[in-house]
């Protein structure tokens, strides 16, 4: 017999960062062979993930209409990678109007299994009205965080009481953190730091955290083992689970399928790092939505160069300027850098995209710096990897603290898209971390150590499960439970 109310429905907010690690998380699922996926978005994200499933994956894509005209965004605007960022709140809040078709949904699923509601809702940390819709239909339902336990509980803390609003110094504390050291004014993302209360922003998170409490716990892409300050946290706060099923990462091959246009080919991309020596390469890339000032850009070219050592920049135009355009090298770096950069063959500059899992897991790769978003964090990780931390928006600033204050991982090199940073700076925490003695060495060491936990995590051997496995188990058969109870009460 059939194994019972097995369809899971999940469902990401419409942004490139979150649907990618909800996808990892299906395929990860999928693996097992014990679930129905169904995979829920707006028309024009799910046109786009159908690129992105092998031929024979069972997952089943489901459009929820929406039309971004009704809400006084551009038409066709179902992405933030459409988006400035001070529009995307405006897409946050459109998504709210999706209540409605999303209970329907759920109810259309109900209706075709004869009566059996699915197994569990997961959905995003922004989706929290969805968790008070699975509530009234007697749905079990998790939140899942693309971003790690830590910096997403710093988050909600400063969400929840804006402490910055009352300090008395740049400096302030997390009263119900009190694991966390200070925090700076810097350190806060732009939409926290103009936070006021009755803003744009806050008004949006007040509805949604609330709603969490709705939930029946969180699922986490990070590990028990390295991450469980924050994991702490949210068990605390909340008073539910908070399982670490993490880190659930898209192979290279689901990556490259996703139809992004990728500067280089990977081919080219490994024949230049096949060339150069082990552990010699710094790999910078901001990220698919992040960039910096011309300034911030000129300096960090200048520093590079200064550093002598070799590197990959996936150079995307400053901000300013339309994110998807030309990159305009004699304009936006020093003059004659590209040149000599080709002609050293220090440098490689990728426009627009590069096959990121394939330059970290490179064994000539010895460093990253990053915008630190999570998905690109445990990337780094998961392969050993070190970070320079420049954090640009959301939780990044609480990743990079985490990361180079708890588990060593990491130095900082500047915070934001409006800092001023000097290029003798960048040079320096290059060659700090780089270097193969002292701090950079550790650091080295730090992050292999990670590694190790990381794998652990996953692994399964002679029939003991990692603790990430274990907590998936632990997560369905919560479920499960959940779903005997309610199942005589459900109403459709």
């Amino acid at each position: 017999m059939a194994p019972r109310r097995e369809n899971i429905v999940m469902f990401p907010f419409m942004a490139q960062g979150h649907i990618i690690p909800f996808l990892a998380l299906a395929f990860h699922i999928e693996q097992t062979k014990k679930y129905k996926i169904t995979f829920v978005n707006t028309p024009l994200n799910i046109k786009k993930l159908k690129s992105s499933l092998p031929p024979n994956s069972s997952i089943r894509l489901l459009e929820i209409p929406f039309d971004s005209c009704d809400h006084g965004l551009p038409p066709n605007t179902e992405n933030t990678d459409v988006l400035s960022y001070p529009r995307i709140i405006q897409l946050l809040h459109a998504s709210t109007s999706l209540e409605p078709a999303f209970k329907k949904l759920i109810l259309d699923i109900t209706n075709e299994q004869e009566g059996e509601p699915p197994l569990c809702i997961i959905a995003d940390i922004f989706f929290g009205w969805t968790a008070t819709v699975a509530k009234e239909l007697g749905v079990f339902h998790a939140i899942f965080s693309g971003a790690g336990g830590f910096g997403l509980a710093v988050y909600y803390s400063v969400w929840s009481s804006l402490p910055h609003r009352n300090a008395k110094s740049d400096e302030f504390e997390l009263q119900d953190f009190q694991e966390v050291s200070k925090l700076h004014l810097t350190q806060l993302p732009l939409s926290i730091l103009e936070a006021d209360g009755t803003d744009s922003w806050s008004v949006f998170q007040r509805k949604n955290l609330s709603a969490w409490f709705d939930s029946n716990g969180i699922l986490f892409n990070t590990v028990q083992e390295f991450d469980h300050v924050g994991l702490s946290y949210f068990r605390r706060k909340l008073g539910r689970p908070a399982w670490a099923v993490g880190p659930v990462l898209l192979s290279m091959e689901n990556r490259n399928r996703g139809g992004k246009e990728a500067g280089i080919s990977p081919d080219l991309c490994k024949e230049w790092l096949d060339n150069k020596p082990v552990s010699s390469v710094l790999y910078v890339s901001f990220g698919s939505h992040n960039t910096i000032s011309p300034s911030q850009m000129m300096q960090l070219a200048l520093g590079l160069e200064a550093s002598g050592r070799n590197f990959i920049w996936v150079v995307r135009p400053p901000i300013g300027f339309d994110i998807n355009s030309e990159f305009r090298v004699k304009e936006w770096l020093p003059e004659g850098f590209e040149e000599r950069i080709k002609e050293s063959g220090k440098g490689l500059l990728v426009h627009k995209w590069a096959s990121q899992v394939e330059i970290l897991s490179h064994k000539s790769t010895c460093a990253f710096l990053s915008h630190c978003g999570w998905n690109s964090v445990l990337e780094s990780l998961n392969n050993g990897v070190p970070l320079i931390g420049w954090a640009m928006a959301g939780e990044q600033f609480f990743n990079v603290k985490f990361l180079e204050e708890e588990l060593g991982v990491c130095v900082e090199v500047a915070r934001g898209k409006t800092c001023e940073v000097r290029y003798e700076d960048i040079k320096d925490k290059i060659e700090l971390v780089m270097s193969e003695t002292g701090k950079g060495e550790e650091i080295k060491r730090k992050a292999l150590e990670v590694k190790e936990m990381i794998k652990n995590a996953m692994k399964e051997e002679n029939g003991i499960k990692g603790s990430s496995l274990k907590a998936l188990e632990d997560f369905f058969q919560a479920a499960m439970s959940i779903g005997e109870k309610t199942d005589k009460n459900f109403t459709y």
